[in-house]
């Protein structure tokens, strides 16, 4: 097991309903519990049926057991599956040396559709996160999920994207035995191109 940089290592992830967030976390955890590390993992669901926010907290440490709860602005690392979502819970959560990865596509609150309230520039929204965190990861996973067959797997694309920078003690092996435990042979096959498509998203950016 290798040791941790920081401990505990507090990760966030963050999307709308629908995006696959919880999924997300889940192989997270197991990939880091198989690993043989403590994980506390948090969940907060909102609206999350009706498009609304759902964010996750995992928490990891070699041997002491921490609570469900990251303290604000002590995450280590931001993933997000929405940006607006992700300037919203940097907020909370970010400090200067936080690192946040993002899927660059927008999903529309419903006030913004109702047209009582307006959605950022995507310029604007970038620029925000870069001036407010160590480093951006700005990807385009819903784009890259969709030539691989489906918006969905934009989840699976960022955690690759997670594996490859280098901030958790595991790496896209792990977190596809995760994915393995969790889904039949059958679907395998896109899940570890879309982790592999991650990497190197990360890579390039």
């Amino acid at each position: 097991m290798k040791a941790l940089d920081q401990e505990p290592l507090d990760l966030i992830v963050t999307g709308v309903g629908g995006q696959g967030n919880v999924l997300a976390s889940q192989v997270l955890g197991r990939a880091l519990l198989a690993a043989g590390y403590q994980v506390t993992v948090g969940e907060t669901y909102g609206l999350s049926q009706r498009g609304g926010p759902v964010m996750s907290m995992v928490r990891v440490t070699q041997e002491k057991v921490m609570g469900p709860v990251i303290p604000a602005h002590s995450a280590a690392a931001l993933v997000s599956l929405e940006p607006l979502e992700a300037l919203r819970v940097l907020g909370t959560y970010g400090h200067p040396g936080v690192v946040v990865l993002t899927n660059d596509r927008p999903l529309l609150p419903l006030n913004v559709i109702a047209g009582a309230d307006r959605y950022p520039e995507l310029a604007e929204l970038k620029q925000a996160l870069s001036e407010n965190c160590a480093k951006l990861y700005w990807l385009p996973a819903t784009e890259t999920a969709l030539t691989l067959g489906n918006p969905i797997l934009a989840n699976v694309i960022m955690l690759g994207a997670l594996g490859a920078t280098g901030l958790l003690p595991i790496g896209a092996g792990e977190m596809e035995a995760a994915l393995g435990a969790m889904f039949p042979e059958s679907k395998m096959g896109v899940n570890r191109r879309a982790l592999a498509k991650g990497a190197e998203l990360a890579a390039a950016a």
